[in-house]
């Protein structure tokens, strides 16, 4: 490993300091560090803010960067400076951030929901949440120095590192496993980045990517790893809390794979609380595939941090058999008195369609897994009738559209006896000709 680089841009940020979050530690954020080097855990970096010095109890329109539609607007919270050389290139041509909190009445009435907002993430450059954490990782490698970033990831974090990468012409190299799907790696590919299929799972790509980093002096994204991940999520719940007028939800739905997402969509909140924006924390839900469920297993068993676990859930992106974030997610749940929730596969692949029919967004697997636990979270009565509920879409479904076969398509001719034979029931008269007076949809 290279040793800590100190970083100029950090003048004016002594007011962070990165905090171990198993033994507590402190380490200067300009240094550049990233599992904690004091103790045996090599716990993970979560950035100790002074709230006081930020602006806490001032009104949000005096410490937003309000003219900022995208994550920066939320610049005082964050361990890369705003005005930067690194955050001002990547600024500029890879707008991450300020996605659409979409109202899903309809779904929420057929659920039994009070209230129910989905925020779509798919809105990113990339299609994902992950491009949240990207942007600030390439902010400080560039900040750095560094000519070479990499990562390993299912796909999502790699388009979103290899676009970020691209828009400042930084060189990427990305680390994927077998089965990642081709539309993920063709776009990861397309944004110019070195592509390398490990011959292994998800863990053994983790593996091989620090290593490569550790070998030649690369600045290494790797989830949870590098602690600049988790604070570029965070504002996410930053900008939950905001759009709903500076109120917290009752709750907030999150799929879980490293826990990492988890583990940043409560920094942001406590965030949020510690400034004064917000007066309690929404209960946290995890939402773990069962046949990739080492965090969900952890959190039954009352364990602390999740062990290695199998993984096979189709789920791909969160298909991750030794969660790198595990402790923080886990803790994130019990701090909200939330719950860990597992689902099965075909669960999770019903919940697309059903999502997608009743609200228009359209999810991959990952993503959905999150909306697939919703029916038995309000059977078993952890949601209900006055609740407030935000669920977390990760990443688009045109990610893994291949998967879907045509989605149960219907080819027809083009002619309007076609369409009708294809639409409505009983759509053929007794002369077994497409009936075009039929009134009744099949739906």
């Amino acid at each position: 490993m290279a040793p800590p680089v100190p970083v100029a841009d950090a003048v004016g940020m002594d007011h962070m300091r990165w905090q171990c979050s198993r033994c507590a530690a402190l380490s200067p954020v300009g240094e550049l560090r990233y599992a904690c080097t004091r103790c045996r855990w090599s716990g993970r970096l979560t950035l100790a803010i002074d709230y006081e010095r930020v602006g806490a109890g001032r009104s949000p329109g005096e410490v937003l960067l309000t003219g900022e539609h995208s994550l920066w607007r939320y610049a005082r919270l964050l361990p890369v400076a705003a005005g930067g050389g690194g955050a001002r290139r990547v600024r500029s041509g890879y707008v991450a951030g300020w996605t659409p909190l979409h109202r899903a009445d309809r779904l929420a009435r057929r659920l039994g929901l009070g209230r129910l907002w989905i925020k779509d993430e798919a809105g990113n450059p990339s299609g994902a949440l992950k491009d949240r954490a990207s942007v600030l990782a390439v902010a400080d490698a560039l900040d750095r120095g560094r000519d070479v970033i990499a990562t390993a990831s299912s796909g999502n974090a790699g388009a979103a590192l290899a676009g970020a990468a691209a828009a400042v012409g930084l060189r990427c190299v990305v680390f994927v496993p077998r089965g990642t799907p081709p539309a993920k790696l063709t776009q990861i590919s397309r944004y110019g980045a070195r592509v390398l299929v490990v011959d292994g799972d998800y863990d053994a790509a983790v593996r091989l990517s620090t290593a490569a980093c550790r070998r030649w002096g690369w600045y290494c994204r790797n989830t949870a790893y590098n602690p600049c991940t988790a604070e570029g999520k965070k504002t996410v719940a930053l900008e939950i809390v905001e759009q709903l007028g500076w109120s917290a939800p009752d709750a907030v739905v999150v799929p879980v794979g490293d826990g990492n997402i988890l583990a940043g969509v409560h920094r942001g909140l406590c965030d949020a609380r510690a400034m004064g924006w917000i007066d309690r924390m929404p209960r946290l839900i995890g939402v773990q595939a069962a046949a990739a469920a080492a965090v969900h297993r952890a959190w039954a068993e009352g364990a602390a941090d999740a062990g290695p676990a199998p993984a096979r859930t189709r789920a791909e992106s969160i298909n991750v058999g030794e969660p790198q974030d595990g402790f923080r997610a886990l803790a994130a749940v019990r701090d909200t008195a939330g719950v860990m929730v597992a689902v099965e596969d075909e669960e999770i692949f019903a919940a697309i369609d059903w999502l997608a029919a009743e609200s228009g967004v359209y999810a991959e697997p990952a993503s959905a897994a999150g909306a697939a636990a919703l029916p038995a979270l309000v059977a078993r009565g952890e949601l209900g009738s006055t609740d407030r509920v935000v669920l977390l879409n990760t990443g688009s479904g045109l990610k893994t559209a291949p998967s879907a076969a045509g989605g149960g398509a219907i080819p027809v001719a083009a002619d309007l006896r076609a369409v009708a034979a294809a639409v409505m029931a009983g759509g053929t008269g007794a002369d077994g000709e497409a009936d075009l007076d039929e009134p009744e949809p099949q739906w």
